[in-house]
């Protein structure tokens, strides 16, 4: 803000007059809209200018031989008076700037003035300005951004809560139709089975893409870059889409160039994400053909960028749609009588993740000759690992080995979640014990010899992450091995896992489960 100064360019105090002022002072003290002062080191008003009158209501005449801080609202005084003394204490010359302030005005309201003060000789010029409107349209932005954050947050609070209570029942379904699977049905039965099944996973789909976009709204969704595999990390997701394509009579196809093998440094849970979506996408919108998923590498002024490209041989869409094709919750087909599925969260999820990165995403199409989406995500290489080390154990439908039946404990407080659980052990070579809280995980785990320990985390009494905090001070306590503990949780979010892993937990495996994903999490720690 710039203010008027007294200052004399060729000096370093005010020109004076024969009556001691500047020679155009008076005149200047008259039509100034900004609120002029001088002072004494006293603090008592020598001059003040017109505009007090016009903005406060003080007849300047009438302020003269007065202190100037008898107007200063009560509660400013204590850094009014240290501001005053920092302008006293200065060299000549050497302004206090943007000070903000109270003052009464004449009909005892106040308004807020912003100052600029210097001292010469035995004197101090201020400079104030009116900027009462100004903090106050602050504020209210201030406030309305706390109420925005806070709306932001209890929306995020309340759909985690959300996915957590629909994950529950949801890990019943799915588990015991996947249980049911692996029974011997008729022809009618395993089709009806089916179609359970993957309501079940298009719903569980569905949860974690809401829960993804609150996050993203809320500004909370962070990377976790480190050192990954490439052809690890996108392996479930390529077989899952493998099956799919089958199911659909389609053909997948892969081409992973050399160049764009081995480790790098970035998300691979959301990159996975992003490249799940495009497949999912592809799969979805082609009745025959083909989806080809393409991993390339290419150089870039900025740096080494891993690309994915998704084909597939679709409806398609014009350029109309693809204006709009990454909005939320927008599709191609977005007509009543729409042939396809989806909330149209999935793009909109794709371009958020990439911008996250870095990266860059489009798409070209024309309706009826198929689709292809381009990603390019700058990722630099990692260091490779010796040979045999840090691979990740692959998801098994058959359980962990052993020369002799595993001891598991789980604790689950969930009826229906303990007979999945117990269901999908019933055919494996396990000793299972079930308790219902952590207070009874911790008796018993301190009474009897667990191999494996599977843990919810929200139960009553005692929670999973206090109960395995509970378990491993026991086992420093007796001096013994750590034993292998398996988050199961519904709390599905990447904090809930670091909070399961923070806690002691091996490994954490998000609800709803199935035997794949149950017998690969008790494989890993087994193996580990």
């Amino acid at each position: 803000m710039t203010h008027a100064s007294f200052v004399d360019p060729q000096g370093d105090a005010p020109a004076r007059g024969r009556d001691g002022w500047d020679l155009d002072m008076g005149t200047f003290f008259e039509v100034s809209l900004d609120l002029l002062v001088i002072r004494d080191l006293d603090g008592r008003v020598l001059k003040a200018s017109r505009s007090w009158q016009t903005t406060l209501g003080h007849d300047p005449e009438d302020m003269e031989g007065l202190p100037l801080l008898r107007l200063v609202h009560p509660d400013d005084l204590p850094g009014t008076h240290n501001s005053v003394t920092e302008v006293e204490l200065r060299r000549p010359g050497d302004p206090v700037l943007g000070f903000i302030n109270r003052y009464r005005h004449r009909n005892g309201g106040y308004r807020t003035l912003e100052w600029r003060a210097q001292r010469f000789g035995d004197r101090i010029y201020g400079v104030a300005r009116d900027v009462t409107e100004r903090v106050a349209a602050e504020r209210e932005l201030r406030e309305a951004k706390a109420a925005a954050e806070a709306a932001s947050r209890a929306k995020t609070d309340f759909l985690a809560n959300m996915s957590h209570e629909v994950r529950t029942p949801l890990n019943g379904v799915i588990g015991i139709i996947d249980a049911l699977a692996r029974t011997p049905l008729s022809p009618e039965q395993a089709e009806m089975v089916g179609l359970v099944r993957d309501s079940g996973v298009i719903l569980e789909r569905l949860v974690s893409d809401f829960l993804i976009v609150s996050k993203i709204e809320a500004g909370q969704l962070e990377l976790e870059p480190q050192p990954f595999d490439l052809d690890e990390a996108l392996r479930p997701y390529i077989e899952v889409t493998r099956h799919r394509v089958d199911d659909k009579g389609l053909t997948l196809k892969v081409e992973h160039d050399a160049v764009a093998k081995g480790r790098f440094l970035g998300d691979a849970t959301r990159i996975g994400q992003i490249v799940n979506n495009l497949l999912s996408n592809a799969v979805k919108f082609t009745e025959q053909g083909q989806v080809t998923l393409r991993i390339g590498r290419i150089e870039t002024p900025n740096g080494d960028c891993v690309t994915f490209e998704v084909e597939d041989t679709g409806v398609g869409f014009d350029a109309d749609q693809a204006a709009r094709l990454f909005d939320r919750f927008s599709q191609a087909d977005a007509t009543i009588s729409r042939r396809f599925g989806g909330t149209g969260l999935g793009l909109s999820i794709c371009r958020a993740l990439t911008d996250l990165m870095g990266g860059e995403i489009s798409a070209m199409s024309q309706p009826g000759q198929g689709s292809r989406f381009m990603v390019s995500l700058p990722l630099p290489r990692a260091e490779a690992l010796p040979e045999g080390e840090g691979a990740r154990p692959r998801p098994a439908d058959s359980g962990p080995t052993c020369a002799r039946p595993l001891r598991v404990l789980l604790a689950e407080d969930h009826p229906t979640n303990q007979r999945v659980v117990q269901l999908i052990l019933a055919s494996q070579a396990v000793e299972l014990l079930t308790v219902e809280d952590g207070l009874q995980a911790v008796s018993a785990f301190a009474s009897g010899a667990f191999d494996v320990v599977l843990m919810d985390m929200q139960m009553p009494h005692m929670d999973g992450l206090a109960a395995t905090r509970a378990i491993r001070a026991l086992e420093v306590e007796r001096g013994s091995a750590p034993t292998p503990i398996v988050m199961l949780s519904a709390n599905a979010m990447v904090e809930h896992q670091n909070e399961a892993l923070a806690a002691g937990a091996d490994i954490h495996v998000a609800k709803p489960i199935t035997a794949a994903t149950l017998l690969s999490g008790i494989q890993a720690v087994v193996s580990a």
